[in-house]
């Protein structure tokens, strides 16, 4: 088995420079990737943005304060050694193929090779309030790694006919840093998403599902990579895991019942929370399509969070003390994971537990990057 490789997020709001400080320390610290996420909008509505609800509205004005994914990709990477720097994840929507690719080049050079590019089909909160069209997401997604890859691999002009794209005599002379572009990883579920991935992407960055799915899931993602002639060993299995520690089992309890904590889960697909026995907060197959949290009233954001119970929390996050998240984790190892981003969200759920819960994720590290 291969060693665990663990991510950390990156420093998503002011001060910029904290980002930096905060990617050195983990790179001491012998974290192996830091993340970025790329927000427009965040998922929480701003109705649920309130003192009652959180603390942190005291702190911060608005759920949506986030930095641009590639710029701090590269201000990091410029200025650390080793440790990789990723998007999980952007998508082909709001970036369009080309510039994704010119993008991906630059920062591969900034970081001397140690670029990870997420992509995803993209959520309908970060495009559709911004005038742009989310109809065919995936199909935009799978022309659009075509279309990076087909200027990354160009020594001259190129051509270019899709559903979505087209290129005439279009050119992209940056060469890699290395010998091979960037790794594209992609946010996959669904078994569209999942052929697509095994088909044409480097690694694989889910949100947590149950051990036996991620075995299950992977298992469709190397079958995809042999049909396509690609070699399955160079493949990452990844995923982007919630963790929420406390100390003990009742501070544990507190934290899935908290609101915000609550409401993270609503971007969880309307079947998961039918096979959990909940009747989804949203309607529809996959109800957080359709969710736009700038929209949302206080009436609806309280039944939200009301719809959700703690046991989907426990679903969708890594929940326990950090021995009880490290032994969680072990079924996870067996089925395959290669590289955790750990995402720490107890402070969602009580504000003055941040300081310990950066102690508890470092003794998780230990526990678990071995």
């Amino acid at each position: 088995m291969k060693p665990l490789q663990l991510g950390v997020p990156g420093q998503i709001m002011p001060p910029a420079d904290a980002a930096v400080r905060f990617a050195r320390r983990a790179e001491d610290d012998g974290y192996d990737a830091v993340w970025w996420p790329d927000h427009l909008m965040g998922w929480h509505a701003d109705t649920m943005w309130t003192r009652d609800l959180t603390p942190l509205a005291d702190v911060q004005a608005n759920p949506h304060v986030y930095f641009d994914p590639m710029v701090m990709m590269g201000v990091v990477g410029a200025q650390t050694e080793r440790i990789k720097v990723g998007v999980v994840v952007t998508d082909l929507i709001r970036r369009h193929p080309a510039m994704a690719a010119a993008t991906a080049l630059t920062l591969d050079h900034v970081t001397k090779g140690r670029a990870i590019i997420g992509l995803g089909s993209g959520e309908k909160l970060n495009v559709t309030p911004y005038g742009m069209d989310f109809d065919k997401p995936v199909a935009k997604l799978s022309e659009g790694i075509d279309v990076m890859r087909l200027l990354w691999e160009a020594d001259g002009p190129v051509d270019y006919e899709g559903r979505f794209h087209r290129l005439d005599s279009a050119v992209l002379g940056l060469s890699p840093y290395g010998d091979e572009p960037p790794e594209i990883w992609t946010a996959a579920h669904g078994p569209r998403m999942l052929r697509l991935t095994g088909a044409k992407a480097d690694g694989w960055l889910p949100t947590k599902m149950t051990a036996p799915d991620y075995a299950s899931s992977l298992a469709t993602i190397r079958r995809s990579a042999e049909e396509k002639g690609r070699d399955p060993d160079r493949f990452t299995p990844g995923m982007l895991g919630y963790v929420l520690m406390g100390p003990d089992e009742e501070t544990v309890r507190r934290l899935t019942e908290a609101p915000l904590v609550r409401a993270l889960c609503v971007l969880l697909p309307s079947q998961v929370f039918r096979d959990l026995g909940v009747e989804p907060p949203l309607s529809g197959d996959s109800g957080f399509h359709d969710f736009i949290p700038s929209t949302i009233e206080r009436a609806e954001s309280l039944r939200i969070i009301d719809a959700i119970p703690p046991e989907v929390v426990r679903h969708y996050a890594f929940c326990g003390t950090p021995e009880q998240v490290a032994e969680e984790l072990h079924d996870y190892r067996e089925a395959g994971l290669e590289h955790l981003v750990m995402w720490n969200i107890t402070p969602f759920g009580d504000p003055s537990l941040a300081k310990w819960s950066f102690g508890a994720m470092a003794e998780l590290k230990k526990r678990v990057g071995l």
